[in-house]
């Protein structure tokens, strides 16, 4: 009876402080004449967004404005996730590395990157495009067709037959996916597998061909330098390549870290009996140590790609209108806190656990399961 009548107690406190907060805010919004709901999003936002993916202007709505912003959200912590990936593992296996060059140079990226609040690193990357830079008239093009100049980063887009590469790559991935399988056939028949080049062969033949008759047609817009900017092409805004060069850098340190740890998991005399066996180091690594790294380093890979969508927020900070942004824009002009910053918070909850289920899903797949 005395532990029922404390939790009651207990309850009946927690109730009257809600009670108290929803009556406080309640009288404090109509003293300011805000009426509460969700009216608001189809009211004229009246505001530009500097960088859209969808049609918009300042005559949409503020429901079309916070789903602009969501999708530049998830479209620089996908881009993100993919390449703080790529840094990470090239950073990580040159930790690995003993050539006296490359693993003092990764050592220090990791240590000097991590170490560094992200904000910081953000303004460096914005700075180092704005200022450091060269105008767009005279930017030189640090590959056939990219330019990075203080007006962002300027690539060649497909303006015809955008949906031939797609079909390319899906071509070229069920080769590789039949020749895969067909190889596995093979080898446990005869216990050889053929090398690994026929089946690069076979899985880029469609897609070659593919491509040369695109480029045939030529269908890409190149973009074309002139004197006061570029025309053509595709455009990533210097605030958008500043946040993703931030995001991928640093967590890419992150990442490194990770996947270094986890290969120093997998106990050397399994890498030294494969290479008693004959197999090459790319062999080694590829069949034996990374499957076996990649069942411990998943975990901790999944909490920093959770880190690096929510650390995408610090956008506002360089000017990036993501979903943050545009919801601090509504908020200043409607006065709707309460509302637009429920959504946002929902909105991040709801990529931050697709995300962990995602991965979730990915780590049952490769873990070992013990005798039964």
């Amino acid at each position: 009876m005395r532990d029922f009548l404390l939790q009651a107690l207990l309850f009946g406190i927690v109730l009257a402080l809600a009670g108290f907060l929803v009556f406080n805010v309640a009288g404090n919004l109509g003293a300011r004449s805000i009426h509460t709901g969700f009216a608001f999003l189809h009211s004229e936002a009246g505001f530009d967004i500097g960088e859209s993916f969808l049609p918009y202007d300042g005559r949409s709505s503020y429901g079309r404005a916070l789903l602009v912003g969501l999708l530049n959200t998830l479209a620089v912590s996908s881009a993100g996730i993919v390449l703080s990936t790529l840094i990470g593992v090239f950073v990580g296996l040159g930790r690995l590395s003993g050539h006296p060059l490359v693993g003092p140079l990764a050592s220090g990226y990791v240590e000097a990157l991590r170490n560094v609040p992200l904000l910081l690193q953000l303004y460096l990357w914005y700075a180092i495009l704005n200022e450091v830079l060269a105008p767009d008239g005279s930017a030189p093009a640090f590959l056939p067709g990219f330019y990075l100049a203080k007006s962002g980063l300027h690539f060649p887009v497909l303006e015809r037959a955008p949906l031939a590469p797609l079909f390319a790559l899906c071509a070229g991935f069920a080769a590789a996916a039949a020749w895969t399988r067909f190889a596995e056939f093979r080898q446990a028949q005869t216990g050889s597998r053929s090398a690994s080049w026929p089946a690069w062969s076979l899985a880029l033949l469609p897609a070659a061909l593919l491509l040369a008759r695109m480029l045939a047609t030529d269908p890409f817009g190149w973009p074309q330098q002139r004197r006061f900017g570029f025309a053509g092409g595709g455009t990533l805004s210097p605030e958008l390549t500043a946040l993703l060069l931030g995001l991928s850098f640093y967590n890419g340190a992150f990442v490194a870290e990770i996947l270094r740890g986890a290969i120093r998991s997998v106990a050397p005399g399994q890498s030294d009996a494969a290479a008693a066996l004959g197999l090459r180091f790319k062999h080694r690594l590829r069949l034996i140590v990374l499957p076996q790294a990649l069942r411990v380093a998943v975990p901790p890979l999944a909490s920093q790609y959770l880190n690096l969508a929510k650390n995408s927020s610090l956008a506002v900070a360089i000017g990036y209108p993501d979903l943050m942004s545009v919801g601090n824009t509504i908020v200043n002009q409607t006065g709707q806190a309460l509302e637009v910053i429920g959504m946002v918070m929902a909105a991040y909850l709801t990529l931050s656990l697709s995300i962990a289920a995602f991965m979730n899903w990915y780590n049952a797949r490769v873990r070992l399961e013990g005798p039964t």
